[in-house]
C-alpha cells in the first residue's frame, strides 16, 4: 500500500471513534455519562421532530429530589451554627418591631387621615416591610454590602411567600380544624417565620 492510501485509510476510520458528529474532546463526556449509566441517550430522548434532544421526566425528578435533599442538608447543618439561631433571634425581634410599625401606621391612616381602610393595610403592609428589610439588612445578615435594590425585591417575594403561607395555615386551622382565630393565628406565624427566615437568609441576603 501506498503512503498516501494508508494517509486516506486512517482519515476514513477517525469519524468511527469518536462518533458521528462528534469530536474526540467529547469523547471522555460520552464515557462518563455511559459509567453512570446508559450514556448521554438515556439523559436525553428526541423531541417530536426528532431534531433537539430534551430531558426526560425522570431527570427533571432526579434533580429537583437531589435539590430539595441539598437544601434540607444545608439547613440541618446551619441549625448546628449558633450563629444561626442568634441570627433567627434578631430576625423574629425584627417581626415584631414590624408588626408594631404596621398597627401603627394602620392605625394614623385609618384613623386619624380618614383612610379607606383596604389603603391603609396596603400601605400599613409597605411600610412594615420597608422597616423589616432595613433592619434584617442592616443588623440582622448584615448585608450591606449587597446590592440594595436585588435585596429588595427578593425581599418582598419572600415577605408575600410566607405571607401566602401564614394564610394558608390560618384558613386551613380556623376552617378545617376548627380551632379559634388567635390560637390559630399563632400556629400559623411560628410555622411561616422560620419559612421566612430560611428564604431571606439563603436567598435574599446570601
Amino acid at each position: 500500500m501506498r503512503p498516501s492510501d494508508t494517509g486516506r485509510a486512517a482519515t476514513s476510520t477517525a469519524p468511527e471513534e469518536t462518533g458521528i458528529g462528534e469530536s474526540r474532546a467529547d469523547s471522555p463526556d460520552r464515557a462518563l455519562d455511559a459509567a453512570r449509566g446508559g450514556g448521554a441517550e438515556s439523559a436525553a430522548e428526541p423531541d417530536a421532530g426528532g431534531m433537539a434532544p430534551r430531558r426526560t421526566a425522570r431527570d427533571r425528578g432526579a434533580q429537583a429530589a437531589e435539590w430539595t435533599w441539598g437544601l434540607t442538608r444545608r439547613i440541618g447543618l446551619g441549625t448546628r451554627k449558633p450563629a444561626n439561631w442568634i441570627q433567627l433571634f434578631k430576625f423574629g425581634a425584627v417581626g415584631v418591631s414590624g408588626y408594631f410599625v404596621n398597627l401603627t401606621t394602620f392605625t394614623l391612616l385609618s384613623e386619624l387621615a380618614d383612610v379607606f381602610y383596604l389603603v391603609a393595610a396596603i400601605a400599613a403592609f409597605c411600610v412594615a416591610v420597608s422597616s423589616n428589610f432595613i433592619w434584617n439588612r442592616l443588623w440582622t445578615f448584615r448585608a450591606s454590602e449587597g446590592n440594595a435594590g436585588f435585596q429588595a425585591a427578593r425581599f418582598l417575594i419572600v415577605s408575600v411567600a410566607a405571607l401566602g403561607i401564614n394564610l394558608a395555615i390560618l384558613a386551613l386551622l380556623v376552617g378545617a380544624a376548627d380551632l379559634q382565630a388567635l390560637p390559630s393565628q399563632a400556629i400559623a406565624v411560628a410555622i411561616a417565620m422560620p419559612c421566612n427566615f430560611i428564604g431571606n437568609k439563603l436567598w435574599t441576603f446570601a
